[in-house]
């Protein structure tokens, strides 16, 4: 039987509305990220400032003073339109995780809302966690290590080198650009790693992981997490051993939390009657139909 137009139409209205209703959720992202934008532009250069902390404070037990230079004309406003990304991105972030949500929700069952909206609400929360971690712990040692390279000569401190005791000084004189580009990678990369024990759980609570696999590929998870600390960690051994005890200790938590999640549905299961244990399994009819007709077909 063929569709009339009508029909046709019909059947294609919630897609419309639907894809309608995407776009209105993404303008006001947009907008709200917009807004973000321009409230941290206003005020760049006070979080500029707070973000220089980590390096002030190395400086100052070293006695030397906090500053930083552009090196182009245009790099002070290039460091502004950075900070106001990350800013209005952080800002706006709680507004455009309600869009996002707000869109999604309808479409889920009251115990799928229930079970996906802590996730929600654990993400900000972990990549705030994991920021303040990269900000407060990390970058000052990393600055620590890098600033250990400087030489003073004659009127600085004392070294061995006959040459740099005749005056030769190299000390840090730093871009303004350049130390916020590596701050900014520290804080996003060590944001996003502590995201793993949410994204883990989230993925064993909808059975695509298992603790018992993800036990199992633990030493490639070694590798990976090594790997991933030698990318998105300047050549600093101290800070890549940080950020890979950090995230292996996250993957023993995820872990951890997977097999809670395991334990629960079991036991929500059993509540109701429909858990079958391995030996229950082996006994099904179904179950022995289902390995002779494998076993057939090979």
């Amino acid at each position: 039987m063929n569709s009339t137009p009508d029909e046709i139409e019909d059947s294609s209205a919630p897609l419309i509305e639907h894809l309608a209703e995407l776009r209105n959720r993404l303008i006001h992202s947009v907008v709200a990220f917009i807004i973000g934008m321009i409230i941290c532009f206003t005020v760049a250069t006070p979080i500029f400032n707070f973000l220089t902390a980590p390096l002030c404070q190395v400086l100052a037990t070293r006695g030397q003073d906090c500053d930083l230079i552009f090196i182009s004309p245009q790099e002070g406003f290039f460091v502004a339109i950075k900070i106001s990304l990350l800013g209005g991105f952080m800002l706006a972030f709680p507004y455009i995780s309600l869009q996002m949500w707000r869109f999604v929700a309808p479409g889920l069952y009251k115990s799928e809302k229930g079970a996906f909206l802590p996730f929600l609400v654990a993400s900000p929360f972990m990549f705030l966690l994991g920021a303040s971690f990269a900000f407060y712990v990390v970058t000052p040692l990393a600055y620590d290590f890098f600033l250990g390279f400087q030489q003073f000569g004659a009127e600085g401190e004392a070294v061995v080198d006959e040459e740099v005791a005749q005056g030769l000084s190299v000390v840090f004189q730093g871009s303004a650009q350049e130390y916020l580009n590596l701050t900014v990678k520290f804080i996003v990369a060590f944001g996003l790693c502590f995201q793993l024990p949410v994204l883990l759980t989230l993925m064993g609570k909808a059975g695509l992981v298992s603790s018992d696999g993800l036990g199992s590929v633990r030493k490639y998870a070694v590798v990976a997490i090594l790997v991933l600390a030698a990318l998105v960690t300047p050549p600093d051994v101290i800070t890549q051993i940080i950020l890979f005890v950090v995230v292996y200790g996250l993957y023993e938590v995820s872990i951890f939390l997977v097999r809670r999640v395991e334990r629960k549905r079991e036991k929500e299961l059993r509540a109701q009657g429909l858990w079958m244990e391995d030996d229950d399994l082996e006994d099904d009819p179904l179950m022995k139909e289902f390995d002779e007709d494998e076993g057939a077909k090979q």
